[in-house]
């Protein structure tokens, strides 16, 4: 299977120093700083891009569990809000996922929407944390 590679290059002391983290090949270049991650300052944060990455994984892997059961999705949106403590640490993600998948019952959706976050890679590499999901059909 594939491998992946990302970096991160920080100058400077925690608080006033900056950073840039890139994503495979480029593509995403962005700042980020002391503000952007504990306060409210331009630029992202790691607890971000964790987040799209576990919505992006969540949102393919429910994809491939509803279409091995049948069900072809026309859509899947979710939103994963990550939860940063003190410690620093992430204590929480909640997911939230909204699908247009035709012909499939709710009760079946619900089960294989847990299935997807128990199986999603993503999920699994953050294992030590809590996980919360709420999924739901587009009508």
């Amino acid at each position: 299977m594939a491998i992946r590679t990302s970096e991160a290059t920080w100058t400077g002391n925690l608080r006033e120093g900056k950073g840039v983290m890139k994503i495979g090949k480029g593509a995403y270049n962005g700042p980020y700083t002391y503000a952007s991650r504990f306060e409210s300052g331009e630029g992202t944060n790691p607890e971000e891009l964790i987040g799209a990455a576990h919505a992006g994984c969540y949102s393919m892997f429910l994809s491939a569990v509803l279409t091995r059961a049948g069900f072809a999705p026309k859509s899947i949106h979710t939103t994963a809000t990550v939860h940063l403590t003190d410690g620093p640490t992430i204590s929480l993600i909640e997911l939230k996922c909204e699908a247009d998948v035709p012909g499939v019952a709710e009760k079946l959706f619900l089960e294989k929407s847990e299935e997807a976050k128990r199986g999603c890679p993503v999920s699994k590499a953050l294992a030590s944390v809590e996980i919360k999901l709420s999924a739901m059909l587009k009508h």
